[in-house]
């Protein structure tokens, strides 16, 4: 609140993480925190610091409430004061922690800084797929699922079952828990990365983030069902992991997809086909380019391309993914990684995580070397540079053992497969559901 002189500036996010932290630790405390911002705030002549006071009490009532005993002390407090800029919200954001329950992390940076400027209302900005954002209005105990209802709701999609927020800070892509709030999850994962990041003495570390909404999980996807959810997301997340040649693909599969690739990206402007020799490598993947000329390909496009010409853009993008998700690698998430278990595999494998299960795919060829069920996995485990499985039985079964910088990734993917299968066989069996291993 600036009532004492300090020999140094601290950010604010240091200062409310000091105010916060403990007391969202040890429950005891949270009184205490109250009890000081409310004396610091009565008859406090100090323009300033009053201002500071009603922002540090605003951030306060969106982490936890006061107790039964101070509550009815605490209202009256706020409801005296309703000429403060920040009171009424004070007030109602009580009311609010008191339903949703108390939150798990120190404020988050962008609340901080927008009660700094006194601004109440935060929106936040979401991504999607294909490049296209939507400012969403997120309060304290907005909750991950929240987010992913509004969004769907301003899509209009059919359901948001499988897909999820994602954070992107860094070099990490970081899935979000449904059920945690969402300043919680921002909060948990920029603190993990800071945690995990080299960093000189001393300097101060911001870590810039996006926040995206993806599909997941890859189960029950229909193309054709659900066309925004298809043109907005699926496409935009399958487009470029079949550009980089993920797919065991044929000649004749690149041409007709590139036809409806370039149907998509250039709708009727023909001109662009022209410069097909330098756009070649965002119509087929990478791995297939040499197996015909420049020019082969142009014509071989061409005519792919006149046969779509009366589809829509999006009816392209439909098309597109009703071809490919005839193949076992639909829908997946893929993992380059240096295998150490198998002799007789590749040392350096593709791995893909899909609705079938976990899949080791030859890196050169991409013929699929094995598949394992999400049945016959025991147990999985990650670490920053490791992930590895065991298959079978725990005593006698076997293990997958590889090294990757994106066993987390893995890890997640995999435990969230697992408890989405587990969850529709509960819904369909009950309580007769059979085992599904598990970690």
């Amino acid at each position: 609140m600036g009532d004492y002189p300090s020999r140094q500036a601290w950010p604010s996010l240091e200062l409310t993480d000091q105010i916060f932290t403990l007391a969202l630790q040890h429950p005891a405390l949270q009184d205490e925190v109250y009890c000081q911002i409310l004396k610091q705030l009565t008859h406090n002549s100090n323009r300033h610091s009053e201002e500071r006071g009603w922002q540090l009490l605003w951030l306060c009532t969106g982490l936890f409430p006061p107790s039964k005993g101070l509550l009815p002390h605490a209202q009256k407090f706020i409801d005296t004061r309703r000429g403060k800029l920040l009171a009424p919200d004070c007030g109602h954001r009580i009311q609010r922690v008191l339903r949703a329950g108390p939150r798990k992390q120190p404020p988050h940076q962008v609340e901080v800084e927008a009660v700094e400027q006194n601004i109440s209302r935060i929106c936040h900005k979401v991504y999607f797929p294909n490049d296209t954002s939507e400012m969403l209005e997120v309060v304290a105990n907005t909750r991950v699922r929240d987010v992913c209802d509004s969004i769907a709701t301003r899509l209009q999609l059919a359901s948001w079952e499988g897909c999820s927020l994602f954070i992107k800070i860094a070099d990490k892509v970081i899935s979000q828990k449904e059920g945690d709030f969402f300043f919680d999850s921002l909060r948990q994962v920029s603190d993990w990365v800071k945690k995990n990041k080299p960093q000189k003495e001393g300097a101060p570390v911001t870590l810039s983030y996006q926040v995206y909404f993806m599909r997941k999980l890859w189960l029950n996807i229909t193309p054709g069902k659900d066309v925004n959810a298809d043109t907005i997301l699926h496409y935009h997340q399958e487009l470029p992991k079949y550009l980089r040649g993920f797919h065991k693909c044929s000649r004749e599969d690149a041409i007709h997809l590139a036809g409806l690739i370039y149907k998509a990206q250039f709708n009727n402007d023909r001109s662009q086909l022209a410069s097909v020799p330098k756009i070649l490598r965002e119509l087929v993947p990478k791995d297939l380019t040499r197996l015909m000329s420049s020019e082969e390909w142009k014509k071989s496009i061409l005519l792919a391309y006149d046969k779509h010409k009366d589809k829509t853009v999006e009816e392209a993008k439909v098309a597109f993914l009703k071809w490919i998700c005839r193949w076992p690698t639909f829908g997946s998430a893929f993992f380059e990684v240096k295998q150490t278990s198998e002799p007789s595999y590749p040392d350096i494998i593709l791995i893909a995580i899909n609705r079938h299960g976990v899949l080791l795919i030859h890196p050169k060829t991409k013929d699929l070397l094995t598949t394992y069920p999400f049945t016959k996995i025991s147990s999985w485990s990650s670490g920053s540079t490791y992930f590895h499985m065991v298959l079978g039985s725990l005593g006698c079964g076997s293990r997958l053992l590889c090294e990757t910088s994106l066993g987390y990734k893995m890890d997640d993917l995999l435990t969230s497969y697992v408890q989405q299968l587990l969850s529709a066989m509960n819904k369909q069996w009950g309580s007769k559901a059979p085992a599904l291993a598990s970690t």
